[in-house]
């Protein structure tokens, strides 16, 4: 016997000539193909293919026409179709060495995305998750918990801070005892009584006083040499 197939309310939309290749948008729309309209939505938002923001806008499109045409609730919507097919590429040229060319293709794709109302039971319901009684957590997943030191009392802190005081002002007063000790022990230099300033006569006196005489000059010996001559010449003369 030949099966029935139950004709199903479609609901379309697509987007033609998107700057992207049918390869890339086919391996976006794998994920979202038999899943929930709304599930489908949170898929596409957090993809980090570029392509996944034009799938979103053709099925934010078409969940639009299912409630504006058809009246049916987004929650209701099933997403039976989503295909991309190749469009026009488009060519472009970049200039290389020695006069050459290579080729450039920019392909563009047509998304197309169709919704249908979900079947009773094609829509699954996640279980919520419900947290774990305290029994039965394993015990390794535990964390050690670190342990505090014992604070001390207050009573007996003071008491502790009192007696630091105590022995600071202690040793300050020893070490300002010892030297004043020391003070006392060093000797005081005796000061050299200063010397009486000398009237201001006495002083051009003592400047005289102080000047050498001047030596008696040496008398010419030219003088005395001419005389010897004169005695001898006329020694010879008489003789």
């Amino acid at each position: 016997m030949p099966q029935v197939i139950e004709e199903r309310e479609l609901i379309r939309a697509q987007a033609r000539y998107v700057r992207s290749s049918a390869r890339k948008a086919r391996l976006v729309l794998e994920h979202i193909r038999g899943k929930s309209a709304v599930e489908a939505q949170s898929i596409l938002a957090f993809q980090t293919r570029a392509v996944a923001r034009d799938a979103g806008k053709v099925l934010k499109s078409a969940i639009a026409n299912a409630e504006n045409n058809s009246g049916h609730d987004a929650d209701e919507l099933v997403v039976v179709y989503a295909y991309a097919d190749e469009g026009p590429t488009l060519k472009r040229w970049r200039a290389r060495a020695r006069g050459r060319v290579n080729r450039i293709r920019k392909r563009t794709c047509h998304i197309t995305i169709t919704l249908s109302p979900a079947l009773p039971g094609e829509i699954k319901v996640r279980p919520e998750r419900r947290p774990r009684p305290a029994d039965d957590v394993p015990a390794e997943s535990e964390k050690p918990k670190r342990r505090r030191k014992a604070a001390a009392p207050k009573a007996d802190t003071a008491a502790a801070e009192t007696a630091v005081e105590e022995t600071a002002v202690e040793e300050t007063a020893v070490e300002e005892t010892a030297a004043d000790e020391q003070a006392e022990a060093k000797p005081k230099r005796r000061r050299k009584p200063a010397a009486k300033a000398e009237p201001a006569e006495a002083e051009p006196e003592a400047e005289a006083a102080a000047e050498p005489e001047p030596e008696p000059e040496p008398e010419p010996a030219t003088e005395e040499t001419s005389d010897t001559d004169t005695d001898d010449d006329s020694k010879e003369a008489d003789s």
